[in-house]
């Protein structure tokens, strides 16, 4: 079956902001304006078409990335032409809780292009920082839409200001608004030197109108501006505006679009979803600078067998090579797998290996996701976002290629959970239901870790935070009738060593008949923050035969899990093994797994063991008079303040945590500000637990 869009004609876009910056309500607009719903969901009436799942549509809030596919002819296109310059666009509504961070950086994995949404108010916020630094390392171009410039105290200039000061100076603005606050009527577009406004009961008419005249100085200004920064990118147009020639409106839009690929520039446009001003120039500025899978470079990825690397274009001739981003669990039809085509097609009824776990699947359906709503089609092109049902055993990162052409594309990497539950059934019949339940859950979300405490026997949950262990609770309450009781909060600390240290472990039994002998040598050094555990076999001449080298491996790997100090995992650690004996009889793979635990115990006691705890990125919000009370509350939770600032008449308060002082913070900000503060909080990194802290942590542990 012939592909019924070309692939220029395809656009894989996300939107991406922070929590509360309006990115769902410009989702439902967009789809509301490409004829997709005929209906406006809102969000504040729990109506939202890309908030599908029941827990979104209470809280008011985006939990899981929705994808959907709609079509769009740009405004500046003749009505009699619509139908040729049509495009379709592969569109992902991200989460902006950092709670759920997993969702926006593997849907940016997959994407070629991101509108970043901003509230008109408060500018950047952490979690647009968040977000654009996961932009920055996969190289998405991005286009900025300054939302909810009707609120009050919203400023275009301000907002834009802020993307400048804290994202990238390379932002420029392509549009103005007429007015602001409850005075918001429109729109001017400096690319076109026109203004525009809304008319129609959603905004669906947009009308040319003069530009208003107490504008005229400053549009003239800004568009200048605008010229001068699109002609510093062309060699041919910074010759014409030298010479005083104004570049005409195809040359700008040819060099403005070659920029933002680029990412030498980032178009910023203005706005208000709620009041549906401004969202179909976001849509025409998608197609005019975002880019299609072609323009973008080709993929790379590594041959499993001969290590070579290997480049994949959006050739739907070429072999196939997708990534599986996503994985979700459907009421109707079971396990649903997001991938993303980079070259060849993917055909119902085929074969395909996972070349990441070298298994193969089988293609049995294909869906177009709009929503939780489900598309059945027979094929998918290069380019193209879809859903495979019933995969067997495809997780998050792996790829899926051409069984005659195995390759592996780069993986995801997710950040280490922060924060754990202890959970147990309430009855017996849960008991079972509970364990089902889990895995599906961690399968979906590789943020979301799972368990088991050797000591106790307990079952422990982790995740990357309250708000998120609590929507996973609530989801195996509804979707897999499970009913748990919850321990309270506990921080995720990890142990790791600072130096270096050289032991050996001897396990030797002698009972009459056969004993057990194993004896290892090793040495541990520390490894960069965030590394992780690496095992190096260095044995020569035989000292400890090759069949027990895996036993001492997983030995080592088990006390790493459980750990040496305070019975938190261990990270950062390289391991070698470099000597040890054995004994004809004697030794056996239980023997050498004793030993290699016993001298990796001993290594890292030498080696200086330390705690490590989570610290977080703090950002608190009041009014002025509550800054003293603010600051010194958070000096006293061991906070560090980096920065202070004003928005309006309110105090931003920047700073970093550490997570275990952070419990109930939101209770005790409030009640300081009469009600008037807010806060956000992020992951940032793993620091050294001071030794006074870190003592009463091991003491507690060793009671328990």
């Amino acid at each position: 079956m012939p592909r019924e869009y070309p692939i220029e004609k395809v656009r894989d876009i996300g939107i991406i902001a922070h929590i509360d910056a309006g990115k769902t309500t410009v989702s439902e607009r967009v789809l509301f304006y490409t004829g997709v719903s005929h209906k406006i969901g809102e969000v504040h009436e729990g109506e939202a078409v890309m908030d599908w799942m029941d827990q979104e549509r209470e809280r008011g809030i985006t939990i899981t990335s929705a994808a959907t596919t709609c079509f769009w002819s740009p405004t500046y296109v003749p009505a009699e032409k619509k139908k040729d310059f049509e495009y379709r666009i592969n569109l992902i509504d991200t989460p902006g809780h950092i709670d759920f961070t997993v969702e926006v950086k593997r849907s940016l994995r997959v994407l070629d292009g991101a509108v970043v949404v901003f509230d008109g108010v408060s500018g950047v916020e952490p979690q647009s920082e968040t977000n654009w630094r996961y932009a920055d390392e996969y190289g998405v171009p991005r286009i900025c839409f300054i939302n909810k410039l009707d609120r009050m105290g919203a400023s275009f200039e301000n907002s834009f200001n802020s993307i400048i000061e804290r994202l990238t100076p390379n932002a420029i603005p392509i549009q103005l608004p007429i007015g602001i606050e409850e005075n918001l009527s429109g729109i001017v577009d400096l690319m076109e030197n026109k203004a525009y406004k809304f008319e129609g009961d959603r905004g669906e008419r947009m009308v040319e109108v003069p530009i208003p005249d107490d504008m005229k100085e400053l549009v003239a200004k800004k568009r200048h501006e605008l010229i001068e920064k699109i002609s510093e990118t062309d060699d041919v147009l910074i010759s014409k505006f030298l010479d005083g020639v104004e570049p005409s409106l195809p040359e700008l839009k040819k060099a403005l679009r070659s920029a933002t690929l680029a990412v030498k520039l980032v178009p910023v446009l203005a706005g208000s979803a709620l009041k549906n001003k401004g969202v179909q120039f976001m849509l025409d500025a998608v197609i005019d600078y975002l880019p299609s899978p072609i323009d973008l470079p080709p993929t790379k990825s590594i041959n499993p067998e001969t290590h070579a690397e290997e480049f994949h274009h959006p050739d739907d001739n070429e072999p196939l090579t997708a990534l599986a981003f996503k994985i979700a669990t459907d009421p109707f039809v079971g396990s649903l797998t997001f991938f993303r085509v980079y070259s060849g097609t993917l055909k119902r009824g085929s074969y395909v290996l996972n070349a990441t776990k070298n298994k193969q699947e089988r293609i049995g359906r294909i869906v177009r996701m709009h929503a939780n709503h489900r598309e059945e089609v027979e094929e998918i092109y290069a380019g193209d976002i879809g859903a495979l049902v019933g995969l067997k055993d495809t997780t998050t990162g792996d790829s899926l290629t051409d069984p005659e052409h195995a390759t592996i594309l780069e993986r995801i990497i997710f950040p280490e959970p922060v924060i754990a539950i202890r959970i147990e059934p309430k009855t017996k019949a849960d008991q079972e239901k509970m364990g089902l339940a889990l895995h599906k859950l961690a399968e979906e979300d590789p943020t979301f870790k799972v368990h088991g405490d050797v000591e106790t026997g307990e079952t422990i949950i982790a995740g990357m935070g309250e708000l998120h262990l609590e929507v996973l609770v609530e989801r195996m309450k509804r979707e897999f009738n499970v009913e748990a009781n919850v321990g309270r909060p506990q921080v995720a600390y990890k142990e790791t060593i600072k130096g270096k240290g050289d032991a050996e472990g001897k396990y030797i039994k002698q009972s009459g008949g056969k004993g057990q002998y194993g004896h290892v040598k090793l040495k541990v050094e520390a490894l960069e923050r965030g590394t992780g555990f690496e095992f190096v076999d260095d044995i020569k001449g035989g000292s400890i035969p090759k069949e027990f080298i895996n036993p001492i491996k997983k030995g080592i790997e088990e006390t790493v899990a459980r750990g040496v100090l305070a019975g938190y995992p261990v990270v950062d650690v390289k391991v070698t093994l470099y000597d040890g004996s054995f004994h004809e009889v004697d030794s056996s793979e239980f023997a050498f797994k004793i030993a290699g635990s016993m001298a990796f115990q001993e290594a890292t006691k030498q080696a200086k063991l330390v705690l490590l705890e989570p610290v977080m990125k703090v950002q608190a919000i009041a009014p002025a008079n509550f800054l003293g009370d603010i600051t010194g509350d958070l000096s006293s939770r061991r906070a560090k303040i980096s920065a202070m600032g004003e928005r309006g008449n309110l105090r931003v308060i920047d700073a970093t945590c550490p997570m275990a002082e952070m419990f109930g913070y939101v209770t005790t900000l409030r009640s300081m500000t009469q009600g008037r503060g807010s806060f956000s909080m992020e992951f940032s990194h793993y620091e050294e637990v001071p030794g006074n802290v870190a003592t009463t942590i091991i003491e507690g542990r060793q009671k328990k």
